[in-house]
């Protein structure tokens, strides 16, 4: 199985590497969920993302670029 939605460091880190240039904290949940979802080795159900993972996946994202 490929990464899921509470692979929530990992794909910090992938969208990080991805998306350099993004204001973290601007970012629209629609645009965040779309985006993990073309991760390479995303592999989850769309429908099993929600609110608190998305902000988690913020939050992280933010901590892996500091």
């Amino acid at each position: 199985m490929g990464m899921r939605w509470t692979d929530i460091h990992d794909i910090a880190i992938l969208l990080e590497e991805r998306h350099p240039e993004v204001d973290i904290m601007g970012i629209r949940f629609t645009d965040l969920w779309k985006w993990v979802q073309e991760l390479p080795g995303f592999e989850d159900d769309p429908k099993k993302s929600n609110e608190k993972i998305l902000e988690a996946i913020q939050m992280a994202w933010l901590d892996e670029r500091d």
